[in-house]
């Protein structure tokens, strides 16, 4: 990967060769990069919506993890990962590793000492497929899930909103793909960079934690900058209309960030993720009118626009579409003004075995309160949305999303492990 931005403050992950007594390299390398700290420090909100469609790196350094507000990327990897070391310093080292290689790989820059190079007898540091690669605005978000606090003593640390999801009517989920110790969120523009990112990780990781399922995703089907095209969803839908964008504090503040006195203090500054894998009945809904899909959804399927309205931001009249309308379900004003952001995306994998497309959203939601968030929302919906003729919820996992990485000497999940916190 190659950027023009100045590497990372904390130099290469451990390699092989420093292990065996060749460790100059590294620590000159990481001397050298000393005076690159602003450039990979940011404050407040993760936002840079100037640099959306540049290729620029994104942030690694913040109050709040990117890749929740950031403004959304083309591509989506996300990995649900299970534990299999039973030692909490190991684990913990692992995690000071993965901080160390999401910092230099969101920079733009590959794990360790890179790809070739190094000692010819130990495998490279990095696997090597985006070398020559922008960083695509590649953010990596980590979550911790509920099952993670049944492990190491943290019984007492899990937050009450990490609540685990009831059954809703009409699931029919797989477990072999729903839940996880732990998952990682990456998003990026080009998606051999997010693959690349989940790659190396996983790598990194081996023999302490194991993939438990992935998902890949494109065309994003929410937007966290409005000012941007609104992206439509597999049924042609525009979706994310009343999305929260990543330049409105209050809203971030009030629907999606932890404060201080909402759980344990290690969380302040976090969100929850809901991760949803949405099969569509896609050959159903293709022979469906179009009048009865706008029906469905409470919106023209050209403009975007609600039910008797002329422009896609026309302020909704809920009662004019037809009750069991997704958008009437779905909006604040039905749901005691509960509002979520949103970050999902699109995927197709491959056929179902009898000839049925394999495609639909992979719903990804982050909120300050999953119990006051996605739970009331999703049971109103499960009941009676007129979309659940067309859809079914497949995977289901919920994290609790530790805040940003403060600086160079900060690594994910400290505030939950560190002996001070």
């Amino acid at each position: 990967m190659t950027t023009d931005s100045t590497e990372s403050t904390d130099g290469p992950t451990p390699s092989r060769r420093s292990l065996i007594g060749w460790g100059g390299a590294g620590l000159a390398l990481g001397a050298a990069a000393a005076g690159g700290a602003v450039a990979m420090t940011r404050t407040g909100n993760d936002v840079d919506p100037a640099g959306a469609e540049t290729g620029a790196a994104v942030a690694f350094h913040g109050t709040h993890q990117s890749g929740i507000a950031t403004p959304v990327q083309d591509r989506l990897h996300f990995a649900a990962f299970d534990v299999k070391t039973e030692d909490r310093a190991e684990f913990v080292q692992m995690l000071k590793e993965w901080t160390a290689a999401a910092r230099r790989m969101t920079g733009g820059h590959p794990v360790g000492e890179g790809a070739y190079g190094g000692l010819a007898e130990a495998p490279p540091d990095d696997t090597g497929e985006a070398l020559g690669l922008k960083p695509s605005r590649l953010t990596l978000t980590i979550g911790f899930g509920p099952s993670l606090f049944e492990k190491f003593g943290l019984a007492q640390q899990r937050p009450e909103a990490l609540v685990d999801l009831p059954k809703f009517p009409g699931d029919n989920l797989e477990a072999a793909r729903s839940n996880g110790d732990l998952c990682i969120q990456a998003c990026a523009d080009d998606p051999q960079v997010a693959v690349h990112a989940i790659r190396n990780l996983a790598r990194i990781g081996f023999g302490k934690v194991a993939i438990r399922w992935s998902q890949l995703g494109f065309g994003k089907t929410s937007s966290t900058t409005p000012d941007a095209q609104t992206p439509r969803n597999l049924m042609g839908f525009k979706d994310g209309t009343r999305n929260i964008a990543g330049t409105e504090p209050d809203r971030l503040k009030k629907f999606v960030w932890a404060s201080e006195g909402d759980g344990p203090a290690w969380m302040t500054g976090g969100s929850y993720l809901v991760a949803r894998r949405i099969r569509m009945n896609i050959e159903t809904w293709d022979r469906t009118s179009l009048q009865e899909q706008e029906d469905v959804f409470g919106r023209d399927k050209g403009e975007g626009a609600p039910a008797g309205k002329a422009k896609e931001r026309d302020e909704p009249f809920l009662k004019a579409m037809k009750p069991d309308a997704h958008v009437r379900l779905a909006h604040p004003e039905s749901n005691d003004g509960i509002t979520l952001l949103r970050r999902g995306y699109s995927f197709t994998d491959g056929t179902d075995g009898l000839g049925r497309l394999e495609a639909g959203l992979f719903f990804l939601a982050y909120q300050r309160d999953v119990r006051k968030g996605f739970i009331p929302v999703q049971r109103r919906l499960s009941r009676s949305d007129a979309l659940n003729e067309y859809i079914q919820h497949v995977s289901s996992a919920v994290f609790a999303v530790p805040p940003g990485v403060r600086d160079k000497d900060d690594w994910w999940g400290r505030t939950l492990f560190s002996k001070e916190a």
